[in-house]
């Protein structure tokens, strides 16, 4: 199985109109094109998760915004977009068709490329924020801090299942589509374009 998107190129910078955030505030927040090919026979469904690998560990680190971030600095996962249950016809994702702009609070649940749209990590980032605090479906796009050494990558992970829906609940996370998709992955494919709000 092949992926690959119109709006960036493979290992190469995102624009700031598919990230949260940009150099004076938000971006534009649009989901990039997605496409993809080459799908094993016996496809039922896709998984779609956009992961970016590179976010601080220390939520006081990020707080302060006059010590820079160090690259060697400890990261883990923040899930920017979750969608499950898409379906087996389904080849492509245009360009801000799930996402186009910035919605205070999240976007509400409801569907992507025919799938459902699970919760983002920023639902737990902006918990008790009385602006921007709520659930966030479906994508949203970079936002790393403006003091990071390190140029994050944002990781677009396709997977095709063997079943047509995985039965999840109304709210539901990526951790909770990686263990329901266990045993029923065919095949995976990933690209990845880099972002990053330094210098």
């Amino acid at each position: 199985m092949r992926l690959h998107s119109d709006s960036f190129e493979h290992r190469q910078p995102l624009a700031a109109e598919f990230a949260l955030g940009a150099r004076a505030g938000f971006g534009g927040n649009r989901n990039p094109h997605l496409a993809w090919d080459d799908v094993p026979a016996g496809t039922r469904s896709f998984v779609l998760l956009c992961i970016d690998p590179d976010a601080p560990t220390d939520p006081a680190l990020v707080a302060d915004t006059a010590t820079p971030i160090p690259v060697e600095h400890p990261r883990g996962d923040f899930v920017h977009w979750v969608v499950a249950d898409i379906p087996a016809e389904v080849r492509q994702i245009a360009a801000g068709s799930c996402s186009d702009g910035v919605t205070a609070k999240g976007k509400p649940a409801g569907h992507d490329a025919g799938g459902v749209r699970g919760i983002n990590d920023y639902t737990g980032w902006f918990a008790g924020d009385a602006e921007l605090g709520g659930d966030w479906y479906g994508y949203d796009g970079p936002y790393p801090p403006a003091h990071d050494l390190r140029e994050h990558r944002y990781f677009f992970r396709l997977f095709a299942l063997d079943v047509p829906s995985l039965g999840l609940p109304a709210r539901f996370t990526a951790g909770d589509v990686l263990r329901a998709m266990q045993g029923h992955v065919l095949a995976e494919a990933a690209i990845y374009g880099t972002y990053s709000l330094h210098g």
